[in-house]
């Protein structure tokens, strides 16, 4: 592959940061929906792709290993990931952004997502949506306009109603969120 890097020294122009708060509630069914009622959709990069580089690692297995066109598969294989990651960094950078300079304050939260890949079930989707980086990525950005990112201690945001307080239990299959307490009903990730 060949770049060309040109470097250019252009002033920095201040922005006004919005003073806006937000609470970021991220998921595999949606990547991330907002307090304010915005969803961000799981763009799923990689499943996408996935029936195609099982087709082309099948391929590879076949081939005499160090033949001319093992050597090609196994280049076609790695285009395939690199494309699968550019997409993937393209998406996180653009969503990113786009909440950081909309809103002074995020709130998200401080999931540990190296436990949560453990689950065999989950591991794929969890990492094909990458919340880790993204939320390093909108750390850095709200940073260097000036704002900030909050984590909030995840254990109990699903179950906890919003407007009142009271800890509702619902299966994770359960989507809406139905408070008997004060009659609140809502999407449960928007709740949360």
């Amino acid at each position: 592959k060949w770049f060309a890097v040109f470097s250019c020294l252009v002033e920095e122009q201040p922005r006004e940061k919005p003073v806006k708060e937000v609470g970021i509630d991220v998921g595999l069914k949606s990547f991330a929906v907002l307090s304010d009622g915005t969803r961000i959709e799981n763009p799923r990069h990689y499943r996408r792709d996935e029936g195609r580089l099982r087709r082309l690692g099948r391929g590879l297995s076949r081939k005499e290993r160090g033949s001319r066109n093992w050597v090609k598969t196994k280049t076609n294989v790695a285009r395939l990931h690199e494309r699968i990651g550019n997409r993937r960094s393209d998406f996180l950078h653009k969503a990113s952004r786009k909440i950081a300079d909309k809103y002074g304050t995020v709130y998200v939260e401080g999931l540990k997502i190296r436990n949560m890949v453990r689950n065999h079930h989950l591991a794929k989707l969890i990492s094909d949506a990458s919340w880790g980086r993204f939320v390093r990525m909108l750390a850095y950005k709200e940073e260097e306009s000036g704002g900030r990112v909050i984590f909030v201690n995840p254990w109990g945001t699903t179950q906890r109603c919003s407007r009142c307080g009271n800890m509702v239990e619902k299966a994770l299959s359960e989507r809406i969120h139905a408070c008997p307490y004060c009659g609140l009903v809502m999407d449960r990730d928007l709740n949360a």
